[in-house]
């Protein structure tokens, strides 16, 4: 029996604008600016024996560029190779480019290709990406973020968190952080009123306060019986989310700008939340999620994947206790299929893979692309 080869990879730079500057804390306390669009790496992949797999990995405000240039320079080590092999590969990947090291922009950009081997193996099978995993479920518990940003007036928040259940999303998250943080009570307040207390409600600080400003407002917001508090501290403080972690009932939501299996181990070893959020592109794609999320789960500690819904709806329905998958539409456009939601969950896909194809847009808002070796 021979074994079929990678004969050919796609590399795309796509750029997806967002139809509003989008703003959370770390803008409105001029750490950043707002952010009007996502860059998005796409990996195409092709065997010898015309089998395909999509992957991608993506990135805000900056390193998109990067991302497609890094991914250029190494991608013909898989070239050649055993398409099933995916852990090798990642080894492989890491080796070509092991003085850029093993976390941020260089794992970025090896995410893209993971999954593109995931998707490909998954398809190849004839199952769904969670079928080939081991899923625990069909569906996934869900929640909103895309309309509770902070440029989104307080009347708005309530409108748009009614809209969100109305679609069948389960829970809605508020972005929290200003600097006047009664202006972060008071939106709080509004929508958890509106929706009434039975509706899941989440607020993300995204690492915008210090430590005695987040104990006071971890204090405050305990009276609106919150699922989580995310990121109330920099995201590599993990002494300080420990300690609001065991002084409070609302718990500790943190991972999401960790960028290496290595820096979600130190984050778990410190007990530093009570739900993980581990994003698989930014880790560096499907091979270290799950062992980042073997590591959760021997912890006891909840999983709550970070935006990238496409894919993470499929490794969510993977985790041993029932997780929060986050609902993003943003990269919708992306793809020519939608997820569903139904009943405060987001199915996951049957079709086989990641079951997603390219659309037309995503080409029209690719500009450059790479190609590297031969077509079947």
């Amino acid at each position: 029996m021979t074994h079929d080869s990678i004969a050919h990879i796609r590399l795309s730079s796509c750029y997806l604008p967002l139809a509003n500057p989008i703003s959370d804390a770390k803008v409105l306390t001029g750490r950043q600016k707002p952010m009007t669009e996502i860059a998005m790496l796409f990996a195409e992949v092709q065997t010898k024996d015309g089998h395909t797999g999509l992957g991608f990995s993506y990135s805000k405000r900056a390193g998109g560029p990067g991302q497609f240039a890094h991914a250029k320079e190494v991608a013909p080590a898989l070239i050649g190779e055993d398409p099933s092999d995916i852990a090798k590969l990642w080894t492989k990947l890491c080796w070509a480019g092991a003085s850029v090291g093993r976390s941020g922009l260089a794992v970025q950009a090896y995410g893209a290709f993971d999954v593109a081997l995931y998707d490909l193996k998954a398809r190849r099978a004839g199952l769904s990406l969670s079928k080939l995993l081991g899923a625990q479920r069909d569906s996934v518990r869900c929640y909103n973020t895309s309309g509770g940003f902070l440029h989104t007036p307080i009347e708005q928040l309530s409108v748009n968190a009614a809209a969100s259940i109305e679609r069948g999303i389960g829970g809605i998250k508020l972005k929290v952080g200003q600097p006047d943080g009664r202006i972060d009570i008071q939106r709080v307040e509004a929508v958890r009123k509106h929706l009434g207390d039975h509706v899941p409600l989440m607020v993300d600080a995204n690492q915008q306060w210090d430590r005695p400003t987040a104990q006071r407002m971890c204090r405050i917001f305990e009276q609106f019986n919150l699922v989580w508090i995310e990121e109330p501290l920099d995201a590599y403080d993990h002494e300080g989310h420990a300690a609001l972690a065991a002084t409070f009932d609302t718990p500790i939501a943190t991972g999401e700008m960790l960028t290496s299996l290595s820096e979600h181990y130190d984050l778990i070893r410190h007990r530093a939340a009570d739900y993980l959020m581990p994003d698989a592109p930014r880790v560096g794609g499907i091979t270290p999620f799950l062992k980042i999320a073997a590591l959760a789960e021997h912890a006891g500690i909840a999983l709550g994947p970070h935006f990238a819904m496409e894919l993470h709806v499929h490794l969510g329905a993977c985790y041993a206790t029932e997780p929060w998958v986050e609902h993003f539409d943003w990269l919708e456009p992306l793809f020519n299929e939608r997820l569903e939601t139904r009943d405060g969950r987001m199915l996951v896909p049957t079709r086989p893979g990641l079951g997603l194809s390219l659309s037309e847009q995503a080409r029209g808002w690719t500009r450059e692309t790479a190609e590297i070796g031969q077509r079947a």
